[in-house]
Order: structure tokens, then C-alpha cells, then sequence
């Protein structure tokens, strides 16, 4: 409807109360999910209507955000039906991925201020301020679990940005919820971090896919956004290793006590202290574990898979460094594959 059409939105918009008519057909449909969450399955009908009114409803917001105001009184509606509708298995597909496409224009008012601590923001509602939150997270997690890197880059990049785009506007008391969820824990941290089946650790190793670009970029960036912006954070969070190619690529400081990890050096104890010092344990800076567990995991031969995933994490940080233009520099994988030395496993 939106594509290829001769219709006169604007028209639609100022004389036909179009926006008025989209958010009155979303209270409809979200009248059919019971706080109860016993909800019974939808008729197919139903379903495939909520989901193209929600598909004309994110077009609309992209391409007329003049009107984007009025669009944005469905919010609050959109994020009941969310959390309250039964989720299938897989987990994104319509119309749950047509509710986070809608809330992506729809995510901050723009005449609110970031971190405004409002009570009557329907992101952080009074009675239970971090459900919309945990319910995002919760299909992350989940959606992390079951797609192949290569599904997740169509099917969660989108997910992913909006909770960018929320922890961008966030009160101050909810920030520290979502950086506690999606960033490393000290558990994470008895192997290098990445290793673990936490979300954190499928996060970090999707953030070095080297087959899903836009979802690489896209996690990157929210665990550097989850860091404060701050590079230092950003390294003691993730370890050097997750964190350098993002920091070059985007031309950022590399903290140099990071690099320097494996010195005796004090040319900044107070950095190096920063880095190297998560929750009273001393960490290994560049892969994030702690120092004294180090000794007591074994040495083992890495497995057929894991060589497959350092050699994709390697070609993903030298395209980054290439990428910069301040070296030129040979991708000793890409280098790897053009001479055969890379044998095709099944």
C-alpha cells in the first residue's frame, strides 16, 4: 500500500484521521491479550491483520515523520501485545517481528530528553518498570539460542537496535538493569570471555561474525553504548580482543595499558588498574578472564569448530583494520584461502 502508490498520505493524515484510525484498530487487536497470559492462539485472520496494520504503521513512521506523534500514541498498546502474546517457536517471526519493527520509530518521544525519568513513559511502566525491557531481552536471548548467525542477521539486527535505541533514552535506574543483562558477569569470567552459553558470550562471538556484518556492527555497538561510550569500559567489559577491531574501525583511542596487559610496566597504574581489575579479581585485559584461573584451565587442543571460529574472528579484525586505511595490511586468512590452504570440511 505504501510502495508504488499514487495515494496523497498527507491527505489521508490531515483529513481522514489516518493515525487516529491505525492506533484505534491496534486497541482492537490488544484487547484480545489477557494480563493473565493465558491467552488462547489467535485466529489466523486476526493475526495476519495486526500484522500488516503494524507493517503500514512502521512505513508510515519512516517515511512521514512529521505525523510521527500521532503514530507514536500506539506504543503503549504495541508493547502489551508484546509482552503479553504467546510466543512461538521459532521465536521471530510475524507478528512478533512486526511489534519490534513498529517500536523502532516508535521508541522515543521526541520531545523528551534522554534518561528523563518519567512515570508515564509506557517503556517503564509503574508497576513493573523493567518488563518491557526483560521482554526483549528475553526474545534475544531466546533468538540467539535457535538461528544460524546467517538467520540472525535479517531476523535480530532489527532487535537489537531498539534495544539500543531504549537504553539510549532509559532512566538512570533502568540503565544499570540492562548492562547487567547483556554484559559479561564475573561467572563469564572463569574462561575467557565468549566461551560460556550465556547471552553475553553468544552476544560477544556475534559481535566477530564474520557472516552477519549488519548484526556484527549492530552488537558491537550496544556493548560499547552499554560501556558509557567509553573506551576504557568498553575493553574491561569485553577484553581487548572483542574490543579492538570495533574501536579501530570507528577510530577510537585503544586504551594503551590494554595492549601493554602482559608487561610489568607503570607508565598508568590507574588505568591499568581499571582494566585488569573487575569485581576485586585481577583479569587478563585481552580475553577478559580471571588471572588466577587461568593457570588451572588445562591446555587443550582446540576442536575443529573452534579453529573455524578464531580463523572467522580473525578475518573480521584484519577486514576492520584494512577497513581503516591506516595500514596496508594482507588478511592472512583471506590470504589462507586464496592459496588452499583451508581444506572444506563437511
Amino acid at each position: 500500500m505504501t510502495y508504488n502508490t499514487t495515494l496523497d498520505f498527507c491527505e489521508l493524515f490531515d483529513d481522514y484521521q489516518l493515525a487516529e484510525s491505525i492506533c484505534s484498530n491496534i486497541v482492537r487487536h490488544s484487547k484480545h491479550y489477557s494480563k493473565s497470559g493465558r491467552n488462547d492462539p489467535q485466529p489466523a485472520l486476526d493475526t495476519q491483520a495486526l500484522s500488516e496494520t503494524l507493517k503500514l504503521l512502521f512505513n508510515l513512521s519512516q517515511y512521514y515523520p512529521q505525523h510521527l506523534s500521532n503514530l507514536a500514541k500506539s506504543a503503549p498498546q504495541i508493547l502489551k501485545i508484546l509482552c503479553r502474546i504467546n510466543l512461538s517457536t521459532p521465536i521471530l517471526q510475524p507478528p512478533v517481528t512486526y511489534l519490534v519493527n513498529a517500536l523502532l520509530n516508535l521508541s522515543v518521544d521526541r520531545d523528551d530528553k534522554p534518561h528523563k525519568d518519567s512515570e508515564s513513559n509506557p517503556w517503564f511502566p509503574k508497576p513493573d518498570q523493567y518488563c518491557n525491557i526483560d521482554r526483549l531481552i528475553s526474545i534475544l536471548d531466546n533468538a540467539v539460542r535457535t538461528y544460524t548467525e546467517e538467520q540472525l542477521e535479517t531476523l535480530a539486527t532489527p532487535l537489537v537496535t531498539l534495544l539500543r535505541k531504549v537504553f539510549e533514552f532509559a532512566p538512570s535506574h533502568v540503565r544499570p538493569h540492562m548492562q547487567t543483562a547483556l554484559l559479561p558477569a564475573s561467572s563469564d569470567r572463569s574462561q575467557p570471555l565468549g566461551q560460556s552459553n550465556t547471552l553475553s558470550s553468544r552476544l560477544l562471538r556475534l559481535s566477530a561474525s564474520a557472516v552477519a556484518p549488519s548484526l556484527r556492527e549492530s552488537v558491537s555497538s550496544l556493548l560499547f553504548e552499554l560501556s558509557d561510550k567509553d573506551a576504557t569500559s568498553f575493553v574491561r567489559n569485553v577484553g581487548y580482543g572483542f574490543a579492538s577491531g570495533f574501536l579501530m574501525t570507528h577510530d577510537l583511542p585503544v586504551p594503551m595499558s590494554a595492549t601493554e596487559g602482559w608487561s610489568t610496566g607503570e607508565s598508568d597504574i590507574t588505568l591499568r588498574e581499571k582494566l585488569t581489575n573487575v569485581d576485586g579479581n585481577e583479569v587478563n585485559p585481552v580475553t577478559g578472564q580471571i588471572r588466577e584461573l587461568e593457570s588451572e584451565t588445562p591446555e587443550e587442543e582446540m576442536t575443529e569448530e573452534e579453529k573455524e571460529r578464531e580463523a572467522e574472528r580473525l578475518f573480521v579484525l584484519f577486514e576492520r583494520l584494512k577497513a581503516t586505511g591506516v595500514v596496508n595490511v594482507r588478511n592472512p586468512v583471506e590470504e589462507a584461502v586464496r592459496e588452499r590452504r583451508f581444506e572444506e570440511m563437511e
